[in-house]
């Protein structure tokens, strides 16, 4: 992902350009290397003076507009990216600019593009970074060092807790002159934190937020100063927004932004149900749209635009590890606490009926934490988890240590007897029996509710079936679908039963974990730790994962990881799709080469390397 705070490692090799030398502020007693671009595990693979990335035509022609929409969540009501408060557009970042980028080819590097360089120490314990010569605000301010200091303040004043987790290795930022700010570490041996600063933090214009009555502590629908390669042109609340490309963009010719952002125009318009959104794309309303659903992609499009030629479909191979998507129980309501209970509910989703029946044979199961990547645990344990795992083999499960983490599978008929029995035996063991048909707490008397909580109704069609099997084993399932204020409030102070959650990871994984599984975000309000885990020994291994001094034992570290949630069944897997289901108007056209990783539009909905073919669409009757 190219910049995830504007929507939103140990050892490092640096690559070390030998014309470029510091002039950065280096204390006697530290050797010190300036560099242009950063890769955790071995050596960047563009060197100094590449020209741009592979996966772009460094001469796509600009001009002309492209047309998106969201359904999730279906409106938007705010323009501040930093606060927890309000719900911002997925396209936002377009307005803003990160100190360094990734390349979409490798997992673990960073290329300099609002900073010029960065200087860091042997010990990796601060890092100065160098603001590039000319990057300005959209009103030709330049950007300098006290912006960059006034938005770490703000994050630190006011900042979301899921943004502040990806910087929390972060002690101090410093101003040094108009240009250079120095970086304080909490500690020193790694420096996967400098990489996680450089890529992730988006300054913000100290100048605008803090003239004319502007709060960086509030929510706003004011268009914000930005400094990206769009700024924000209208803004029709919850309706749409609508960008213009900024011609004369500070970056426009940097080798990490040629070839990208080429519409003059961006509107991205909003829609309370994805349903209504996918009738408008028949319609024409908009030219763009990523595809999540398997009924759609296999059935939905047979329409005249489609079958004519003016609509077309494109799947994407990709290696971008993914998030895991599935039900998340709430751990801290006393009726899921007992991880039996929560095995048993994983046990009654029968996967194999809802793949074969809903998702059309589409998908795959998800069976890991870190699905389509090398983090996840496979298999049994191998000797280098099983070192990790050892000194807490007393509060394991035996199979944990000695098992391969697996789902039942069945013949898609929907006879799952075995698993009901199963379920019911677990059931049993945690202290719930079936009296009067409903299952309940023998010690208390409390019969089992489960509410599943939804923003969009998506995917009622999924977990629609889901509830009908619970119920037939005692549970008042039913589920609530509210609207996207009220889903947001409802995460933010963990008021729900279980919800569906797409918890996606940087690679390597990183200090985001402590967010998703870590004890400390269990009982802060906003976090993403919507499970409520709270195990020492999941603690231990993230901590293990972020001190690893090499690609191995980061994932030793995050296969033990998660075999410990696994076995946990903190969720009730669903599953994910490898490939990127796109469907666009025939005259939007896009490079021929497929970046190995990065795919923009999965989380930004942007197709940021795609440009409009003004003889093909003249051509459209």
């Amino acid at each position: 992902m190219r910049r995830f705070l504007a929507v939103a490692a140990t050892i490092l090799t640096l690559s070390v350009p030998a014309a470029l030398t510091s002039a950065a502020f280096t204390p006697a007693e530290a050797a010190t290397r300036t560099v242009t671009a950063l890769k955790q595990f071995g050596e960047p693979q563009f060197k100094p003076g590449f020209t741009h990335f592979p996966h772009v035509n460094p001469d796509a022609p600009k001009g002309g507009s492209v047309g998106l929409a969201e359904s999730q969540p279906g409106t938007y009501d705010s323009l501040n990216t930093l606060i927890l408060r309000g719900v911002r557009p997925r396209t936002l970042g377009l307005i803003s600019d990160t100190l360094m980028v990734g390349s979409g080819w490798e997992l673990d590097a960073a290329y300099a593009h609002m900073a010029e360089s960065v200087e860091v120490p042997d010990d990796y314990g601060w890092a100065v970074f160098t603001l590039r010569q000319g990057a300005r605000w959209h009103d030709g301010t330049p950007i300098t060092s006290a912006d960059v200091v006034f938005t770490w303040d703000a994050i630190q004043a006011h900042g979301a807790p899921f943004l502040k987790s990806f910087l929390d290795h972060t002690a101090k930022v410093e101003a040094l002159d108009d240009r250079r700010f120095k970086i304080t570490l909490t500690g020193t041996g790694e420096i996967k934190p400098i990489i996680d600063f450089a890529t992730t933090f988006a300054p913000q214009p100290k100048h605008w937020w803090t003239s004319n009555g502007h709060d960086i502590s509030k929510t706003t629908l004011e268009p914000v100063l930005g400094s990206g390669p769009y700024r924000i042109k209208t803004v029709d609340p919850g309706r749409s927004i609508t960008y213009e490309r900024v011609a004369d963009w500070w970056a426009k010719d940097l080798p990490t932004a040629r070839g990208f952002y080429n519409f003059d125009t961006v509107k991205d318009d909003f829609y309370r149900d994805d349903d209504v959104m996918f009738e408008a794309f028949k319609a024409g309303a908009y030219d763009f749209r990523g595809e999540y659903r398997a009924q759609r992609w296999t059935t939905g499009y047979d329409f005249p635009a489609a079958r004519d030629g003016r609509v077309q479909k494109l799947a994407v191979p990709s290696e971008l590890p993914l998030g895991a998507q599935g039900y998340r129980l709430n751990t801290r309501r006393d009726k899921f606490a007992d991880p039996r209970v929560r095995e048993a509910l994983a046990l009654l989703f029968d996967f194999d009926w809802i793949r074969k029946n809903i998702l059309y044979g589409q998908y795959s199961r998800t069976l890991s934490n870190f699905p389509n990547s090398d983090f996840g645990a496979k298999g049994p344990p191998g000797p280098a988890e099983l070192a990790l795992l050892e000194p807490f083999k007393p509060q394991l499960s035996e199979r944990l240590l000695t098992q391969p983490f697996t789902l039942p599978t069945t013949d898609g008929s929907g006879n799952n007897r075995a698993q009901v029995r199963e379920a019911t035996r677990l059931f049993k063991e945690a202290g719930w029996e079936t009296r009067n048909g409903k299952l309940t707490n023998v010690k208390t008397g409390e019969a089992m509710t489960i509410e599943f909580l939804d923003g969009t109704g998506a995917l009622t069609r999924v977990t629609q079936p889901y509830i009908e099997t619970l119920r037939r084993v005692g549970i008042d399932a039913t589920m609530r679908i509210v609207d996207t204020a009220q889903y947001q409030a409802r995460l933010d102070e963990f008021d729900f039963d279980a919800i569906v959650v797409n918890l996606s990871f940087f690679t390597p994984p990183g200090t985001e974990l402590r967010g998703y599984f870590g004890s400390a975000a269990a009982g802060i309000k906003g976090s993403a730790n919507y499970s409520g885990i709270h195990d020492p020994v999941a603690d231990a291994l993230i901590e293990k994962a972020l001190a690893a001094k090499d690609l191995e034992t980061v994932q030793a570290a995050t296969r033990a990881l998660d075999r410990v949630l696994l076995w946990g069944f903190y969720m009730v897997p669903q599953w994910y799709n490898a490939e990127s289901w796109i469907a666009h108007k025939a005259w939007l056209a896009h490079p021929t080469v497929w970046p190995k990783y990065d795919q923009d539009y999965r989380s930004t909905n942007f197709p940021a390397t795609w440009w409009v073919d003004a003889a093909g669409k003249a051509a459209q009757p």
